[in-house]
């Protein structure tokens, strides 16, 4: 499944900022950065579960939020670029 996770921490505190790190690192591990907050990721069943499961026990939920976007499998479809694109297609060859 293709999801679009957005996510704003609140980072006046010491403490948000460890937060924002551990949100943005537990992303990229799922997914692509697309904008600073921002992130694509292509996943199965299991491993969104996972991957929720992770966002939600980062969070304060008094004081950050985070968006799960579910954008079907016509995905492709529904994405405009425009401007500077930089990522990678999320589903095709990855050659290191």
């Amino acid at each position: 499944m293709y999801v679009l996770i957005t996510y704003d921490v609140n980072t006046s505190e010491p403490e948000g900022q460890k937060r924002l790190r551990k949100v943005s690192k537990c992303c990229q591990k799922y997914g692509q950065r697309v904008q600073n907050s921002v992130f694509e990721c292509l996943v199965d069943g299991s491993s969104f579960v996972r991957l929720r499961a992770e966002l939600l026990s980062m969070i304060d939920e008094e004081l950050d939020s985070i968006r799960i976007y579910h954008m079907g499998k016509n995905y492709q479809s529904k994405i405009g670029r425009y401007g500077k694109d930089i990522s990678y297609e999320i589903e095709g060859e990855l050659i290191i």
